[in-house]
């Protein structure tokens, strides 16, 4: 592996460990791929990574959707598979002894890796902090312990981590580099074949599939209360993999929902919500998302009842919503858990399509969010990255 060559440069070519762990974490991981490439610096990516990645040349050892669960909970089924998995891969870059190892997110499964890394005396990178200003802050001492370098998506981060001694670069947010500074519906429903002036609402539930099976049913039944206030809407759900579509077909036929006007796209999450009137969104990182290409939405989730109630006693905010973080105070409406029901999910809705204020509004923060993440990330990327990789 250390001995393949650029074609370019006819240099060797920099071996370097990389972990995502979903698809988000993919996307993120594929820009920061990109952006070491179009710096000239010569990095062979190879670890854990989804299709985009793949696409940016990345080599993928074990599949990506197996660390793709969140919670406790729901981590436990797949914890002695996901235990194998790293115990595998950190063998492998303790051998190969690779420039530096980057975990994309995915803190449960990155941190402890990277750790033994760092001991090792691997220089380890960490591309976007684990939220320790919305909960769990004693993390951060585990943090000190295993990264070598952080990579801040959010300003407010910077001062955590100057005040506690850790190396940190604020890059900006990639995805308000890589989004239109202003989203234009057009062309997003000509790239999806829609009709220019239909009324779309966009059903997001998340891309693990332990989203999908907790979050499809409401979804639907939220939709099939919408289109019967509104029977002209349409609706659109993208999907990142086959598994989370199977999945999704199947609450259809469970829930009677096969006459709603649905159409499932295969991807094109971004383009679906830069399409779409308004969308009902699972928490994460699609919120973000449906901001920064003004897509006004309603933010939802459902966990077990026991991660509800450990994540609940650990939080220090009183939003989960990254919009609602980033303005610092309610601008998504948010119903989760026992809030989050059909009736209530479609109510909320129908006032995203019908209140003007309430999405002129929303419309004022997420222009503000845009500005405050826009930066020349893929610069500050390859700069932050260069002393590892050159």
């Amino acid at each position: 592996m250390t001995g393949e060559t650029s074609s370019l440069k006819g240099s060797p070519r920099q071996p370097v460990g990389i972990v995502a762990g979903e698809a988000s974490g993919d996307l993120l991981g594929s820009l920061l791929i990109r952006s070491v490439h179009d710096a000239g610096l010569d990095a062979d990516f190879y670890g854990i990574a989804g299709p985009k990645m793949q696409a940016q040349g990345a080599r993928s050892l074990h599949a990506m959707e197996t660390l793709s669960v969140r919670g406790y909970v729901e981590a436990l089924s797949n914890l002695r598979q996901i235990l194998a998995i790293r115990r595998q891969l950190k063998t492998r870059l303790l051998q190969d002894r690779p420039r530096a190892f980057i975990g994309i997110d995915a803190p449960d499964f990155n941190l402890s890796l990277e750790a033994g890394l760092k001991r090792a005396g691997i220089p380890t990178v960490h591309f976007i902090s684990p939220s320790i200003w919305a909960w769990r802050r004693n993390r951060i001492h585990r943090i000190r312990k295993a990264v070598s370098h952080m990579l801040l998506i959010f300003p407010f981060e910077e001062a955590i981590y100057r005040d506690e001694g850790i190396p940190a670069t604020y890059v900006g947010h990639p995805l308000a580099h890589a989004l239109p500074e202003k989203p234009d519906r057009r062309p997003a429903r000509e790239r999806l074949n829609l009709q220019a002036d239909a009324t779309y609402f966009a059903l997001l539930p998340g891309s693990r599939q332990s989203e999908v099976q907790l979050l499809a049913g409401l979804f639907l039944e939220t939709a099939k209360r919408l289109h019967g206030e509104r029977p002209d809407l349409r609706f659109l759900v993208p999907l990142a993999t086959g598994e989370t579509r199977k999945l999704f077909e199947r609450a259809i036929r469970e829930h009677d929902a096969q006459e709603l006007p649905l159409r499932i796209v295969f991807g094109h999450a971004h383009d679906v919500l830069q399409a779409a009137d308004a969308a009902l969104v699972a928490s994460g990182t699609a919120t973000l998302e449906a901001a920064l290409l003004d897509c006004p939405h309603v933010i939802s989730y459902r966990v077990p009842w026991l991660t509800y109630q450990i994540m609940k006693r650990q939080a220090y905010l009183p939003w989960v919503g990254l919009p609602n973080i980033l303005a610092n105070r309610d601008v998504v409406p948010e119903l989760l858990q026992d809030q989050a029901n059909p009736e209530a999910l479609a109510e909320a809705g129908l006032r995203l399509l019908d209140d003007q204020a309430q999405r002129a509004a929303m419309l004022d923060a997420f222009a503000e969010i845009r500005h405050a993440l826009r930066r020349d990330t893929p610069r500050l990327i390859a700069g932050a990255l260069t002393p590892f990789l050159r």
